[in-house]
């Protein structure tokens, strides 16, 4: 029983950012979200206290966007019909909860 509106998250990695899933767990719930997929994890000089999600460029069906948290980052590709305003607004709801 997958909801229509449901999309889907790929989790072909083992290490994520730590409470990164739930966020992207809720972002595909969004209508207009249609795939999730975590990508490359690494590490930054600057800190950054609390996980921040940016889109960053489109790529084709969507948009990278950079998840970074403490010195950590990671690459988040979203396919996604949605604009990328509707997109931000939707990763700003997903953090908020």
């Amino acid at each position: 029983m997958n909801n229509p509106a449901s999309g889907r998250l790929v989790l072909n990695h083992s290490t994520h950012i730590p409470g990164l899933i739930p966020v992207l767990e809720r972002l595909t719930k969004v209508e207009g979200i249609q795939t999730i997929t975590p990508g490359v994890i690494g590490r930054v000089k600057g800190h950054i206290p609390r996980m921040q999600l940016r889109v960053s460029v489109p790529i084709r069906g969507g948009f990278k966007v950079i998840v970074r948290q403490g010195k950590t980052v990671q690459e988040v590709f979203i396919l996604t019909t949605l604009s990328q305003d509707k997109l931000e607004g939707a990763i700003a709801i997903a953090l908020n909860k």
